[in-house]
């Protein structure tokens, strides 16, 4: 039996919660994955399903689709704020590569369309504010904290509205405040924070709170602690109330290579301020399940899981591109007449460009990686590949493996490659520019393969074992990769399904009968 938190089990970072009616909505950070920024709902603050994205791409740049050496990883979309106001529905968020702020609109969160505008510059981990008196704010910053009015429409900035730092991190610190969440609250605003202070070893959560925003903030910290998983403090996200006028944060854990993952935080208000306990500490298992028994609202709801498997049999009689199930999303923006969903069933993926390795494969379709066990078994029909071609299941991020099969001078080979984590330099990128290393190869002789990876990430583990059936049942490459989260990528690993091309480009390969399996 799973412990209680991390609660998602995955990488789901920088979460923003509201509750609308019996329903909660969660957004977080998607990056360079689209469609982007899912929609998460849930009745119960433990089960999350996705139920929308907010956009299907952002500028459509060269470097968005992965033209010639170009990518935004570590990049794009991060840390999105959500609010709902009027009857409408409010996301924004700034992007690190193209340094504009983005507001999305709708006034259907689970079926509407999303209509997007933006402003110049760039607002980092920003948080929207829809004050009493009808006036608009977006606290901001790494350091210093800005708080800026906006104008009602969220245009612009307001011209001779009020723009100052109203906090600034003077700790002795390795991170110093970001992450802000603002909110008013019983007349009082109070803003969200982390930070890494030396003195703790470990991310921690603070929360400062003031009547007025042009009055001095008050400090206090809410959450020191790593909840057994040494140096790896829970912080940074937003809190929401529940309907009986109970409170809860969801923040998130750094868990290794399958990412950032979120936590559950009971809290009340003691003295005014945001309290979870006097020792700091997130409670005990035991009280969260106690708080939690009188927060489901939907007691005969049946969730969809955050993962799924896919035998790619899609209705195609008026698209071959039709909408993949929710859990799907391409690695950069997909080129469409690179895939496709065929009549009979099965995703092909057809090379568009030349691509020296795993990370600049176009058309890469992934799904996140759950902890603390999970696998992935794909079926792969590698008749259409053409002479340099490799094409596969992988287990991505910077430090990546794969298991496929390569065509070398017309002739077919199993092969498992990696990337060790001392190839990889977050500001050094000639590593992504040069081939993978060869792990293991073997000469196959059929064009249909069955290829697996298992990924354990218990107890730190976090380690990818690579699985092939060329006709003799699966078997064991013997190689087990150790996976990193690096800020390179800056995202949790995940099961990628691609096709490469290192010669020429238009050979085609077929997946079929994709199986997800994860450890309850």
């Amino acid at each position: 039996m799973q412990s209680l938190n991390p609660i998602m089990k995955t990488d789901y970072p920088d979460p923003d919660v509201i509750r609308v009616g019996n329903a909660y909505y969660m957004v977080s950070t998607t990056m360079y994955f689209f469609p982007g920024c899912a929609i998460l709902r849930s009745y119960d603050l433990v089960n999350w399903e996705i139920v929308n994205y907010v956009f299907d791409k952002l500028e459509d740049s060269s470097a968005e689709n992965l033209e010639r050496e170009e990518s935004i990883y570590g990049h794009g979309m991060w840390a999105p704020t959500l609010r709902f106001h009027n009857g409408i529905y409010y996301i924004a968020f700034s992007s690190v590569d193209i340094k504009k702020t983005y507001f999305f609109t709708t006034d259907d969160i689970e079926k509407g369309k999303w209509e997007k505008h933006y402003m110049d510059g760039f607002f980092h981990d920003l948080s929207l504010l829809f004050d009493d008196d009808g006036r608009v704010y977006v606290t901001y910053g790494n350091g210093d904290i800005w708080i800026t009015e906006l104008e009602p429409d969220l245009s612009a900035i307001k011209e001779g509205g009020l723009s100052k730092i109203i906090i600034n991190d003077t700790d002795d610190v390795y991170l110093r405040y970001e992450g802000s969440h603002i909110y008013k609250i019983d007349g009082y605003y109070y803003i969200f924070l982390i930070h890494w202070p030396k003195s703790a070893g470990m991310r921690t959560q603070v929360v400062y709170r003031a009547s007025d925003l042009n009055g001095e903030f008050e400090r206090r910290d809410l959450v020191i602690d790593d909840i057994g998983n040494p140096g790896r403090g829970v912080a940074q996200g937003g809190i929401v109330d529940t309907p009986d006028g109970k409170w809860v944060a969801y923040l998130f854990q750094d868990c290794g290579a399958v990412g950032r993952v979120p936590v559950i935080v009971p809290l009340t208000f003691k003295d005014g301020f945001p309290y979870v306990s006097d020792d700091l500490k997130i409670p005990s298992e035991k009280n969260i399940k106690k708080f939690l028994e009188k927060q489901n609202l939907a007691k005969d709801h049946k969730y969809d899981k955050l993962y799924t498997s896919d035998d790619f049999k899609y209705d195609v009689t008026m698209t071959s591109h039709p909408d993949l199930k929710m859990q799907w999303q391409w690695n950069h923006l997909p080129c469409d007449s690179g895939w496709k969903i065929k009549h009979e069933g099965g995703l092909e993926i057809k090379n568009t460009k030349i691509a020296t390795n795993l990370v600049h494969a176009r058309n890469m379709l992934t799904q996140r990686m759950m902890m603390p066990k999970c696998s992935a078994t794909v079926t792969i029909d590698v008749s259409g590949i053409k002479d340099g071609d490799v094409a596969g299941i992988c287990a991505m991020q910077g430090c990546y493996g794969l298991v496929g099969v390569r065509n070398q001078s017309f002739q077919k080979e199993l092969v498992v490659m990696v990337r060790k984590k001392e190839e990889v330099d977050r500001f050094d990128k000639r590593i992504d520019y040069m081939p993978g290393n060869v792990v293991f190869s073997r000469i196959i002789n059929t064009d249909v393969v069955k290829l697996k990876i298992c990924a354990d990430f218990t107890g730190g583990k976090d380690t990818a074992y690579f699985y092939y059936d060329a006709g003799d049942g699966m078997i064991d490459t013997g190689v087990s990769h150790k996976l990193h989260f690096g800020l390179d990528h800056f995202t949790g690993c995940r099961f990628g399904l691609f096709n490469f091309a290192t010669k020429q480009p238009g050979g085609k390969a077929v997946f079929n009968d994709f199986e997800y399996e994860a450890e309850d």
